[in-house]
Protein backbone atom coordinates (compact mmCIF):
# COMPACT_ATOMS: atom_id res chain seq x y z
CA UNK A 1 0.00 0.00 0.00
CA UNK A 2 0.97 3.16 -0.65
CA UNK A 3 1.08 6.22 1.11
CA UNK A 4 -1.81 8.28 2.76
CA UNK A 5 -1.46 11.86 3.30
CA UNK A 6 -4.04 13.90 5.08
CA UNK A 7 -3.52 17.51 6.80
CA UNK A 8 -6.35 20.07 7.34
CA UNK A 9 -4.61 23.64 7.85
CA UNK A 10 -4.36 27.32 7.82
CA UNK A 11 -1.01 27.22 5.57
CA UNK A 12 -0.89 26.76 1.60
CA UNK A 13 0.30 24.06 0.19
CA UNK A 14 2.40 23.38 -3.21
CA UNK A 15 1.16 20.70 -5.71
CA UNK A 16 4.90 20.65 -7.25
CA UNK A 17 6.62 19.97 -4.28
CA UNK A 18 3.89 17.41 -3.31
CA UNK A 19 4.27 15.59 -6.24
CA UNK A 20 7.82 15.82 -6.36
CA UNK A 21 8.39 14.10 -2.72
CA UNK A 22 5.83 11.13 -3.75
CA UNK A 23 7.82 10.56 -6.86
CA UNK A 24 11.04 10.53 -5.41
CA UNK A 25 9.36 8.09 -2.37
CA UNK A 26 7.89 5.86 -5.08
CA UNK A 27 8.94 5.49 -8.59
CA UNK A 28 6.31 2.60 -9.68
CA UNK A 29 3.44 4.85 -10.54
CA UNK A 30 2.89 5.66 -14.24
CA UNK A 31 -0.01 8.60 -13.54
CA UNK A 32 -0.68 10.91 -11.19
CA UNK A 33 -3.60 13.15 -11.49
CA UNK A 34 -4.46 15.92 -9.17
CA UNK A 35 -7.71 18.09 -8.44
CA UNK A 36 -6.91 21.97 -6.78
CA UNK A 37 -9.82 23.93 -5.73
CA UNK A 38 -9.70 27.52 -5.78
CA UNK A 39 -11.71 30.40 -4.06
CA UNK A 40 -13.93 32.00 -6.89
CA UNK A 41 -15.69 35.08 -6.90
CA UNK A 42 -19.11 34.31 -7.69
CA UNK A 43 -21.48 31.63 -6.09
CA UNK A 44 -25.45 31.11 -6.67
CA UNK A 45 -25.23 34.73 -8.82
CA UNK A 46 -23.76 36.48 -6.02
CA UNK A 47 -20.44 38.10 -5.89
CA UNK A 48 -17.52 36.81 -3.16
CA UNK A 49 -15.59 38.84 -1.53
CA UNK A 50 -13.80 35.83 0.79
CA UNK A 51 -14.47 32.08 2.38
CA UNK A 52 -13.88 31.33 5.74
CA UNK A 53 -13.57 27.71 6.34
CA UNK A 54 -14.41 26.01 10.04
CA UNK A 55 -13.42 22.18 10.51
CA UNK A 56 -13.67 19.61 13.87
CA UNK A 57 -10.15 18.50 14.29
CA UNK A 58 -9.63 14.93 14.33
CA UNK A 59 -12.92 14.27 12.76
CA UNK A 60 -12.61 15.91 9.66
CA UNK A 61 -9.36 14.14 9.22
CA UNK A 62 -10.58 10.59 9.98
CA UNK A 63 -13.55 11.32 7.43
CA UNK A 64 -10.87 12.17 4.78
CA UNK A 65 -9.26 8.93 5.60
CA UNK A 66 -11.87 6.67 5.91
CA UNK A 67 -12.75 7.93 1.81
CA UNK A 68 -9.45 7.63 1.19
CA UNK A 69 -9.64 4.21 2.62
CA UNK A 70 -13.23 3.56 0.43
CA UNK A 71 -11.25 4.95 -2.79
CA UNK A 72 -8.34 1.93 -2.26
CA UNK A 73 -11.09 -0.51 -1.91
CA UNK A 74 -12.47 0.40 -5.27
CA UNK A 75 -9.47 1.20 -7.42
CA UNK A 76 -5.71 0.20 -7.61
CA UNK A 77 -4.03 3.21 -6.56
CA UNK A 78 -0.89 4.16 -5.33
CA UNK A 79 -0.21 7.15 -3.38
CA UNK A 80 -2.89 9.66 -1.81
CA UNK A 81 -2.41 13.35 -0.35
CA UNK A 82 -5.28 15.28 0.21
CA UNK A 83 -4.99 18.79 1.95
CA UNK A 84 -7.58 20.94 3.26
CA UNK A 85 -7.26 24.73 4.20
CA UNK A 86 -9.22 26.02 6.60
CA UNK A 87 -9.68 30.03 7.82
CA UNK A 88 -10.19 33.06 6.04
CA UNK A 89 -8.93 32.38 2.12
CA UNK A 90 -8.88 35.18 -0.38
CA UNK A 91 -10.33 35.15 -4.47
CA UNK A 92 -8.20 33.15 -5.95
CA UNK A 93 -6.40 31.14 -3.17
CA UNK A 94 -5.99 27.34 -3.12
CA UNK A 95 -8.90 25.67 -0.98
CA UNK A 96 -7.65 22.42 -1.87
CA UNK A 97 -5.77 19.53 -3.05
CA UNK A 98 -6.03 15.81 -3.99
CA UNK A 99 -2.93 14.03 -5.17
CA UNK A 100 -3.50 10.34 -6.71
CA UNK A 101 -0.99 8.37 -8.31
CA UNK A 102 -1.57 4.72 -9.33
CA UNK A 103 0.01 2.76 -12.19
CA UNK A 104 -2.75 3.36 -15.16
CA UNK A 105 -4.71 6.90 -16.03
CA UNK A 106 -7.81 5.48 -15.19
CA UNK A 107 -7.53 4.11 -11.69
CA UNK A 108 -5.78 7.33 -10.89
CA UNK A 109 -8.57 9.53 -12.52
CA UNK A 110 -11.78 7.84 -11.16
CA UNK A 111 -9.98 7.41 -7.39
CA UNK A 112 -9.17 11.60 -7.41
CA UNK A 113 -12.93 12.42 -8.65
CA UNK A 114 -14.81 10.16 -6.01
CA UNK A 115 -12.84 11.44 -3.65
CA UNK A 116 -13.59 14.67 -4.00
CA UNK A 117 -16.99 14.20 -4.72
CA UNK A 118 -17.48 12.35 -0.82
CA UNK A 119 -15.04 15.24 0.63
CA UNK A 120 -17.68 17.65 -0.54
CA UNK A 121 -20.43 16.10 0.97
CA UNK A 122 -19.26 14.10 3.70
CA UNK A 123 -16.05 15.35 5.59
CA UNK A 124 -17.20 18.07 8.19
CA UNK A 125 -16.70 21.65 7.36
CA UNK A 126 -18.58 24.57 7.68
CA UNK A 127 -18.49 27.24 5.10
CA UNK A 128 -19.22 31.28 5.11
CA UNK A 129 -19.19 33.52 2.11
CA UNK A 130 -18.51 37.10 2.88
CA UNK A 131 -20.74 38.95 0.59
CA UNK A 132 -21.06 42.45 -0.24
CA UNK A 133 -24.46 41.88 1.76
CA UNK A 134 -22.21 40.49 4.46
CA UNK A 135 -22.05 37.03 5.80
CA UNK A 136 -23.63 33.32 4.86
CA UNK A 137 -23.25 29.95 5.51
CA UNK A 138 -22.73 27.62 2.47
CA UNK A 139 -25.22 25.39 2.63
CA UNK A 140 -24.98 21.86 1.25
CA UNK A 141 -26.16 21.55 -2.83
CA UNK A 142 -27.82 18.87 -4.48
CA UNK A 143 -25.54 18.91 -7.12
CA UNK A 144 -22.92 17.73 -4.77
CA UNK A 145 -24.89 15.23 -3.44
CA UNK A 146 -25.74 13.83 -6.99
CA UNK A 147 -22.09 13.62 -7.67
CA UNK A 148 -21.28 11.88 -4.59
CA UNK A 149 -24.70 9.07 -4.74
CA UNK A 150 -23.45 7.98 -8.32
CA UNK A 151 -20.48 6.47 -7.08
CA UNK A 152 -22.67 4.05 -4.53
CA UNK A 153 -23.01 0.52 -5.49
CA UNK A 154 -26.76 -0.86 -4.82
CA UNK A 155 -27.74 -1.90 -1.43
CA UNK A 156 -25.21 0.97 0.05
CA UNK A 157 -26.20 3.20 2.40
CA UNK A 158 -27.07 7.27 2.09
Amino acid sequence: MGVTKVEVRHEDFSLEEEMAALRRQDQSAGAAVSFVGVVRNRNQGDRILALELEYYPGMTESAIRTIVSDARKRWEIEDVVVIHRVGRLAIGEQIVLCLVTSEHRGEAFSACEFIMDWLKTEAPFWKREQTPKGLRWVEARESDERSRDRWKTPGQGA
